[in-house]
């Protein structure tokens, strides 16, 4: 992971991603967690997954593993996948539509290319971040929500395509239950068109998903898998170049005030929490999801605080 110097008023650091493979030949862009910017708010890791085509037989296979002190949301532009979780849920993702996990004290899920778009190739493509939950939440019970695209809110005006996945901004209001004040959303711009970026969150960031954006009356341009963190109340405009149009995610919320570790797929205010939680995968005390076989090991080999493997 590293970063590139802007040389541009109002923003802090711009990450480029560490990319992976995790199988059937499509990667995983990774910006957050980061050692130049670890949580925007309460984010606390950003994956955008493909985009892939995937031949007839493949897919993408997350097989069952655990969370704590999380809410996991996926967005998808591209493709399906179904989730299957130990509380039993089991359900099937589209694109624009948003899917909300939160692990609490502990879940175990699963997530797939159903079998129906893997019987035929699909496409895939598709943005996953992770929440950090406020101390008080952090065990609370696990849960899972689904919200098809007509829930979720959404705006186009003047070249622009607002689409809030979660939290309150531009007038909008999403029907996601969060756990504390955030952002995130999705902006398509059409070329040359512009967006405000709101300044009510302390902490924010814009995620170029596909093709470029510069921002009004400052030089350069940014470009797709670059994480722009912006300075506390920066009021910047962003811009589609002529002849290009450019999707965007925009992040953003309260820091906390303790910090968060970070192990595998677990999150947590307490380091001895997270102990705990690798001696209940190791030992097999997490719930099982139903339907599932597969059991992943936890990684020995990875630092406290070094996120996870994709």
């Amino acid at each position: 992971m590293t970063i590139r110097h802007a040389g541009v008023l109002d923003i802090d650091t711009v990450v480029l991603p560490v990319s992976s493979d995790p199988g059937s030949g499509f990667k995983v862009r990774r910006v957050l967690p980061s050692k130049y910017g670890r949580m925007v708010g309460p984010f606390v890791l950003f994956d955008q997954m493909g985009p892939a085509v995937f031949n007839t037989g493949q897919g993408f296979d997350a097989g069952p593993h655990p969370h704590i002190g999380l809410a996991a949301v996926t967005y998808l532009i591209d493709g399906e996948i179904v989730h299957r979780d130990s509380l039993g849920k089991v359900e099937v993702l589209h694109p624009g539509e948003v899917s909300w996990m939160t692990a609490g004290s502990g879940i175990v899920h699963s997530e797939r290319t159903t079998p129906e778009a893997r019987a035929y190739g699909s496409n895939f493509f598709g943005i996953q971040a992770w929440i950090a939950l406020p101390c008080r939440h952090e065990e609370v019970a696990a849960d899972f929500a689904h919200y098809n695209e007509l829930e979720i809110p959404r705006t186009c005006a003047r070249g622009v395509e607002f689409t809030l996945i979660a939290g309150a901004s531009d007038g909008l209001v999403s029907p996601v239950k969060t756990f504390s004040d955030l952002v995130f959303a999705e902006i398509v711009l059409t070329s040359g068109a512009r967006y405000q970026v709101k300044s009510r969150h302390h902490e924010r960031a814009i995620y170029v998903v596909a093709g470029e954006v510069e921002i009004v009356g400052q030089p350069g341009s940014f470009r797709e898998a670059e994480l722009i963190l912006l300075e506390p109340g920066a009021e910047i405009v962003l811009k589609a170049p002529a002849f290009h149009s450019a999707r965007l995610m925009l992040m953003g919320g309260e820091p906390f005030p303790e910090p968060r570790h970070v192990y595998w797929n677990f999150v947590s205010s307490s380091a001895e929490r997270i102990e705990q939680a690798k001696t209940d995968w190791r030992e097999r005390h997490f719930p099982e999801v139903p339907g599932e076989q597969e059991f992943a090991p936890l990684p020995e080999d990875l630092d406290q605080d070094a996120g996870r493997s994709p």
